[in-house]
């Protein structure tokens, strides 16, 4: 039987510890759970679409996420792992692919996106194992990709392909957050292979294993198809909202 690969798309699942998260909403005396285990359950599943009603709710989308002063910055405390084996990407030939839904297909090199407005910022990074830290992440808000885009007033789902066959799915809402950035820049230094250069995903509104390294396309749609994320489709939550 093969090895599984680790759950979080920046950590390592030694000792993991499931996530289980208590949602209740006010008024109407709802009390969701959102399992964070590998084992699928009828629970889980009946409870998800629940979870994602009361979380995308709860969610401010436009409303930023307070950061931290260059001094918070914890470098040693951002754990990297691998989906499977590092990709091999030559940063010059490298695009980033922005299509599905949209009426102006994109497909850019790093030197396009570097000449896009930079964003920086100072946030943690939150693992579902438990542990977090504290990085500065600077790039490209995604809110600014999608835009130059132009998608389909129908989207509402965005799905994020990367070089190592890792596949995630977002809420619309969440990817229009003006701190969810497609970073190629870590604590002030040029992204580094393993931590998902030229281009990864980066936000403080959702745990880490939706924020997905080495990202080479981006897909938007108007439907959630049946594969949602690489941890997803065996039990993960999908909002995973924080």
């Amino acid at each position: 039987m093969s090895q599984q690969p680790e759950p979080d798309n920046d950590f390592n699942d030694d000792d993991f510890v499931p996530r289980r998260r208590f949602l209740t909403l006010a008024g109407a005396g709802l009390l969701t759970i959102g399992f964070g285990s590998l084992a699928e359950s009828l629970v889980g599943r009946l409870s998800e679409p629940l979870n994602q009603s009361v979380e995308s709710l709860i969610f401010r989308p436009q409303q930023p996420v307070p950061e931290f002063p260059i001094s918070a910055i914890e470098p040693n405390k951002l754990i990297v792992n691998t989906f499977r084996s590092t990709p091999a990407i030559n940063p010059e030939t490298y695009r980033l692919t922005i299509d599905g839904e949209v009426n102006n297909p994109l497909s850019l090199s790093m030197d396009d996106l570097q000449k896009m407005p930079f964003k920086s910022m100072v946030i943690r990074h939150v693992c579902v194992e438990g542990w977090a830290a504290i990085v500065q992440w600077g790039g490209v808000r995604l809110r600014d990709l999608i835009a130059t885009a132009q998608p389909s007033a129908r989207v509402k789902y965005v799905y994020f392909y990367s070089a190592d066959g890792y596949y995630e799915s977002w809420d619309i809402d969440s990817v229009m957050h003006p701190q969810t950035l497609m970073a190629y820049q870590k604590n002030g230094q040029p992204l580094e292979v393993a931590y998902g250069a030229p281009l990864r995903l980066a936000s403080p509104v959702k745990l880490g294993y939706k924020l997905s390294k080495w990202v080479t396309r981006i897909q938007l749609t108007s439907e959630l198809g049946k594969q949602r994320g690489y941890w997803e489709d065996i039990g993960y939550e999908w909002y995973a909202g924080i």
